[in-house]
């Protein structure tokens, strides 16, 4: 048996408080199904789960949201980058979606759909979170990607591959058709940013990880000082005074984990290591949203149901729940 968390957050009215936004979008990468992952977290019964074992008050609207109804009728390459239009106007979308929930004190959990989505949920948090307190958003990304390269260095043009470049300006764009809508408020410092599990990076994205003095904590750190070790100088970094914006990619967990996912990397974190970081960033107080991206059930069918209650388990973490 679970029971309720008693932590009171940092930096929001009360713990009970909590919105869910199903984001059913794959328009960031090339592979169908990742779209249909929002509803098998749902029907997995996580957000009965919320309620009954971690007694929050739960805010859903019923329904994944697909955006058909914003999809450009054309969306040619531009700078280099698959889909642009429909990218930047559904991170819009979801932009506004989780920043009217933040800017009302609640926690906002974010199932996805693909990586790209963190374009809206980080810079909908950031704007709630500068306007109600005035700081500064620290991000914690758990991912096997660093998600950093500019439209410039991306190799494969995948938007995917991208947030964290816009998200930090390190990537900007002045048409509002393609990202020239993120504005100063909606976005972090590279020196809140923290990536945690990577061990896929591109080299374009080693240079910008490297020249930002970018903290970055790969398997080989974890493999040398352990996963306590690893959270011990992450949340460190962060510091007890931020409210941090976790982003949880699956693919950070090895295959035997997590096997449905885009874009699988052997040698990754295991579920319990992946349930660690989740229940370190509980234990601060200062988690004010989650996002759970890229679990895909159709791309491997047999591991599909251990993906989606791998990913159910770290929500439970994040959210507090505890082993004793």
């Amino acid at each position: 048996m679970t029971s309720a968390p008693t932590l009171q957050p940092k930096f929001l009215p009360n713990r009970h408080d909590l919105s869910v936004v199903a984001v059913g979008f794959s328009g960031g990468q090339t592979k169908a199904g990742v779209d249909a992952a929002p509803m098998a977290l749902i029907e997995s019964g996580l957000i009965q789960q919320l309620e009954e074992d971690l007694e929050f008050k739960v805010t859903y609207d019923g329904q994944v949201h697909s955006y058909a109804d914003i999809m450009p009728e054309e969306d040619p390459e531009y700078r280099n980058m698959r889909r642009p239009k429909s990218v930047s106007a559904v991170t819009r979308a979801v932009s506004e979606q989780v920043y009217e929930h933040a800017s009302k004190g609640k926690f906002v959990l974010t199932l996805g759909g693909d990586h790209s989505i963190a374009i809206g949920t980080i810079s909908g948090t950031a704007r709630a979170i500068k306007e109600r307190l005035g700081r500064e958003l620290a991000v914690i990304w758990v991912d096997a990607h660093a998600d950093i390269n500019t439209p410039e260095t991306s190799e494969s043009g995948n938007i995917h591959g991208m947030p964290v470049a816009f998200l930090t300006g390190l990537a900007t764009e002045k048409n509002e058709e393609t990202f020239g809508w993120i504005q100063e408020d909606q976005r972090i410092s590279t020196k809140k940013l923290v990536y945690i599990g990577l061990r896929d990076i591109d080299r374009g994205e080693k240079k910008i990880l490297r020249e930002h003095g970018i903290k970055a904590f790969s398997m080989h750190d974890i493999d040398r000082h352990g996963i306590g070790r690893v959270m011990d100088m992450a949340l460190g970094w962060i510091g007890s005074d931020t409210p941090i914006h976790l982003s949880f990619d699956v693919d950070a967990l090895d295959p035997m984990w997590a096997p449905s996912t885009g874009t699988p990397v052997r040698g990754g974190l295991t579920l319990r290591e992946g349930d660690f970081i989740a229940e370190c960033v509980a234990e601060t107080g200062s988690l004010i949203a989650l996002d759970l991206v890229e679990v895909n059930p159709s791309l491997d069918v047999q591991g599909a149901s251990d993906t989606v209650r791998a990913g159910c388990s770290i929500v439970r973490c994040a959210l507090g729940d505890t082993l004793l």
